[in-house]
């Protein structure tokens, strides 16, 4: 890598002399774990990523009871955006600051914050309370999706390291798996709370192995966190996520406040760029960009991650909503995608480390998760259960084969002394992507669904919903009311009203609905099917180095 000046610099001179220095003992000079320590150094890395990916899984399958207990189904979304937020923002600090002072100070920061925050998240009596208690763990679970990574890295060589981050990515899915049914048992025999307070344990246990496994790490350099930088990037996302989750929705995507807010994203955004580049120690280095394979492994994680986000989230809609299974049933649907991508995450792990190459890899596996999300664009309501389980077993292949590979590459590219900090911008990069397709698939959903709607209803079922108040219009064509039984019954009641005509025009308001929210989430998979494509084209960019053995760890001026 050429070009490289500033803080990734700096790092980089002050990793030459020590990068030998202290190897396996307590007290070290770099974060390389050797001998049998590493062993539990990599069952505290898989501890830790189980428990932070179960918890997202686990609090997703209780918000229904929670919005019920706490009356705040319109700030839904935020308790999400708030922990990911909250998480994706401190990713590159965490990234940063540890290739200085190690990854233990951090790993330890970030449990502590997450207890607290959970503690705080199990205590709370209001949605307001709860959004800000999310985000505080939030803070916490940065160092948790950016320490593993980068412990890996400490443990095992570029060429072993793609066994190793399979399995990690293995890791999320068997918590995908797990989580809904534990968040479910927990949810109704202890009560939502619980779902917060099951963290303690499990948390103490993962802190205990992290002060035994990982080194301690004695440095004379003291890092700068970048608060101008931080603090522009949040601003700057905060207002881009608003403006994507009402634009179109609560306010037309022309208006002045939208626009206000686009216009104020991109100001922040650019100042951010603009001060990124003239910090001395940037929270994000705009240098890395300038390396060719970060820059396409950051993209190809970006496109995945907007596609992957969306079928993971409204996958579930579709089966309950417009093929009428249960939650049950959409569950099981759900698990051999989670299946597929952890077959697709260890052999795709083991093939680049007898191969020592991913590039081939990285286009086949996006090639196969671009066609498992053109497949599921063209589903509609006559679409068998099997098929479904056919579309997304071939995307959870693709996207498994594809996701562990992008951090080896990265790693692989870069001096070992700046580990820590171009995987946690890549995290970012990836988190970044979760973060933003939840308002724009969301918006197109949306949208298409009420566009589709009026044009689906019979004449005199336009005529009889004309006579209601316009409040109970807007929540009589809620797509939610499909897979809730309770809203179900409203819904019959309130037609019976009609007459002798109710029923027939009760049936003929499903249908169109069922209808309407096929025609949504098809031209939501089909925007998926544009994200993962440019994936695809984003992969024939990625530059191979074959991936380096043993030496990657003593040449610290290696590109």
């Amino acid at each position: 890598m050429t070009g490289m000046d500033g803080s990734v610099g700096r790092v980089r001179a002050r990793a030459g002399a020590g990068a030998r220095a202290g190897e396996g003992s307590a007290v070290q000079t770099t974060n390389r774990i050797t001998g049998a320590r590493r062993w539990w150094a990599l069952g505290a890395v898989l501890v830790t990523m189980f428990f932070s990916s179960l918890d997202q899984t686990v609090v997703s399958t209780a918000m229904p009871v929670i919005i019920g207990e706490l009356q705040g189904f319109s700030l839904y979304a935020w308790v999400f955006t708030a922990y990911m937020m909250a998480s994706a923002i401190t990713v590159p600090i965490y990234g940063k600051l540890s290739d200085v002072y190690g990854r233990k100070p951090f790993y330890v920061i970030g449990l502590s914050l997450f207890l607290l925050g959970s503690v705080a998240s199990g205590a709370v009596r209001s949605m307001g309370q709860l959004i800000a208690a999310r985000a505080f763990q939030g803070l916490g679970a940065g160092a948790m999706l950016s320490m593993p990574r980068a412990t890996i890295g400490d443990i095992f060589n570029p060429r072993e390291r793609g066994r190793w981050m399979g399995v990690i990515s293995s890791v999320f899915g068997i918590a995908s798996i797990v989580g809904p049914a534990v968040g479910g048992w927990i949810t109704d025999n202890l009560g939502w709370r619980w779902v917060f307070y099951i963290n303690l344990p499990v948390a103490l246990l993962a802190l205990g192995a992290v002060l035994y496994a990982l080194p301690t790490v004695r440095t004379e350099h003291r890092a700068r966190i970048d608060w101008t930088g931080s603090t522009l990037l949040v601003v700057g996302l905060v207002l881009l996520l608003l403006a994507l989750t009402w634009a179109g929705v609560q306010y037309p995507w022309g208006s002045p406040r939208i626009l206000g807010l686009f216009a104020g994203a991109f100001l922040f955004l650019g100042l951010f760029v603009a001060a990124e580049r003239r910090a001395e120690e940037p929270v994000i280095a705009p240098e890395l960009f300038r390396n060719r394979i970060f820059a396409s492994t950051a993209a190809v994680a970006l496109l995945i991650s907007l596609g992957m986000f969306g079928s993971i989230m409204f996958l579930p809609l579709f089966v309950q909503g417009v093929l009428g299974e249960t939650a049950q049933q959409s569950g099981h649907i759900l698990t051999p995608m989670m299946l597929s991508f952890i077959g697709g995450s260890v052999v795709g792990g083991q093939l680049i480390t007898r191969t020592g190459r991913y590039k081939l890899q990285a286009a086949v596996g996006a090639l196969l998760m671009a066609t498992g999300m053109y497949l599921l664009a063209k589903m509609g309501p006559t679409t068998a259960p099997g098929a479904v389980v056919r579309n997304v077993v071939i995307m959870g292949l693709g996207i498994g084969s594809v996701l562990p590979l992008l951090n080896v590459a990265v790693q692989n590219a870069f001096p070992y002394p700046l580990m820590g900090m171009v995987s946690a911008t890549q995290q970012f990069v990836r988190s970044l992507g979760g973060i933003i397709a939840a308002p724009i698939l969301g918006t197109v959903l949306v949208n298409t669904f009420s566009a589709e709607l009026l044009q689906r209803m019979p004449t005199a079922l336009r005529a009889a919903m004309a006579k209601l108040p316009a409040a109970e219009r807007a929540a009589l064509a809620n797509p939610q009311g499909l897979i809730n039984a309770e809203t179900q019954a409203a819904i019959r009641a309130r037609f019976a009203a009609f007459g002798s005509q109710g029923g027939e025009l009760y049936h003929q308001f499903i249908e169109a609905v069922r209808g309407s929210l096929a025609a949504g989430t098809a031209r939501l998979f089909a925007v998926g099917f544009i994200f993962a494509v440019l994936a695809v084209v984003s992969t024939l960019f990625l530059k191979e180095i074959r991936l380096k053995r043993d030496e990657f760890f003593t040449d610290p001026d290696q590109v």
